[in-house]
């Protein structure tokens, strides 16, 4: 995949830009990179789409705020749209995976007129706001057993673990993730005396039916280039950000949307057994929940043909609609 570099309001982006057309917006999370999403980018340009899939702030040759509060969801939204007003995109659809899920969806609350349609990939829309500080919920369950989000909390102890080790690292947790493997076994080790890798699974050897060595070793050489820091500061953000979406707690999501997710991924399970049809009631335009059997977290790579499939119809469906519509 060719990048390039934007800068908007002294801000530096590097975005993959490929194709002509309506739009589409794909938003990455951890440990990922616009690059997460070469499959869809292919895809979507071969189809008479323009794909636009950066790499999110923090993350790869795009700029690494020092400031926690700039990875909130309300912060990044914002300065998504200041990116798409720089390409000349007034309206697209919005793809999010992982962390990029609730940015997506920011957007869609906070810019509705600059969303034709939204794509959740693994993460259901949670409009319910935490009763307290996710840190101090984090906290808890990590008294319990290991839970990544509390160990990334306190600044460069993981960058000191992961950093140096930054491909390994991605294999394992790229296996641990995906369908292969249960991630929850991770929470059977206590937090005391463990690091992330104490607790991931060894990897079986690429490549993997879903995951070349080329594919990996681009991973591991722009994380070992830059560090985790700049991911790992979005989880660092739990708190900043659960202040500064207060005003969208319980908010209904009035775009069309289509929920992608695997079976195996561990994310449905730890948003609770209700969160499906949570999301079917704050959801009023909500064109379909899709669970591919036997998939992982990484279903845009993992299963990306049928993430492609949907992504085509869905995209066709509410871009064409909307063109009528106009």
């Amino acid at each position: 995949m060719r990048s390039r570099t934007v800068e908007v309001d002294g801000f530096t982006w590097n975005i993959h830009d490929e194709g002509a057309g309506p739009a589409v917006v794909l938003c990455h999370g951890f440990p990922g990179l616009g690059y997460s999403y070469r499959h869809q980018v292919s895809a979507l340009a071969a189809a008479g789409y323009r794909a636009v899939a950066p790499d999110m702030p923090g993350y790869g040759r795009t700029d690494r705020p020092s400031s926690i509060e700039e990875y909130t969801n309300v912060a990044v939204a914002d300065r998504l749209i200041g990116l798409c007003d720089a390409l000349g995109i007034e309206r697209a659809v919005f793809v999010g995976h992982d962390f990029g899920a609730p940015v997506a969806w920011t957007v869609a609350l906070r810019h509705a007129d600059r969303v034709a349609g939204l794509m959740l990939l693994a993460v259901p829309y949670a409009p319910d706001r935490m009763p307290s500080r996710p840190t101090e919920v984090f906290a808890a369950m990590a008294r319990k057993h290991f839970l990544h989000l509390h160990y990334f909390q306190e600044a460069a102890v993981a960058e000191r673990e992961l950093d140096p080790r930054a491909q390994e690292f991605l294999q394992r947790l790229f296996f641990a993730l995906s369908g292969a493997y249960r991630y929850l076994d991770i929470w059977k080790h206590p937090s005391d005396a463990h690091g992330y890798l104490d607790v991931l699974p060894q990897a079986p050897e690429l490549p993997w039916h879903w995951l070349t060595v080329e594919e990996l070793d681009h991973y591991g050489r722009e994380f070992a280039r830059t560090g985790f820091g700049g991911g790992l500061s979005w989880y660092r953000a739990y708190d900043a950000n659960w202040e500064a979406s207060a005003e969208y707690d319980g908010a209904v999501l009035d775009v069309p949307t289509l929920f992608v997710a695997g079976t195996r991924d561990p994310v449905l399970t730890m948003s609770g057994p209700g969160a499906l049809d949570r999301m079917k009631q704050t959801v009023p335009d909500l064109r379909g929940i899709e669970l591919l059997d036997g998939a992982g977290h990484f279903v845009q790579m993992e299963r990306r043909r049928d993430v492609d499939r949907y992504l085509l119809a869905f995209a066709s469906d509410v871009l064409t609609r909307n063109r009528t519509v106009e």
